[in-house]
């Protein structure tokens, strides 16, 4: 399967999907760990890849990229759009923007 595909699925799959350096247990940076704290604090499942993980080729980390047209890690994808990295994510998680594209507005 093409990376690009690969990363399609990921994000169909996952109403949450995050792109970092590292796992959630261990970030390897601290966006990704900045990213992950917000997601902890909102209490929701999420999926993640990692694209430093030895095991996935290094195309990953270069295809998120192209498939996101975004220069940089984490990146933080809902409803399989794509919200943007750290600094965006801390954006919209103090505006209560981020909950209510997760959560949505009065539904469960």
């Amino acid at each position: 399967m093409a990376v690009q595909e690969r990363i399609q699925k990921l994000v169909d799959d996952n109403k949450v999907m995050l792109f970092m350096k590292g796992t959630p247990e261990q970030p390897m940076c601290g966006f990704s760990s900045t990213v992950i704290e917000i997601l902890k604090r909102l209490d929701i499942e999420y999926g993640s890849a990692n694209v430093l993980d030895a095991d996935a080729d290094s195309e990953l980390r270069d295809g998120i990229k192209a498939f996101s047209d975004w220069p940089t890690l984490p990146q933080l994808y809902v409803n399989g759009e794509f919200v943007g990295g750290c600094d965006l994510a801390i954006e919209l998680y103090q505006s209560g923007e981020l909950e209510k594209m997760i959560v949505g507005e009065g539904t469960e």
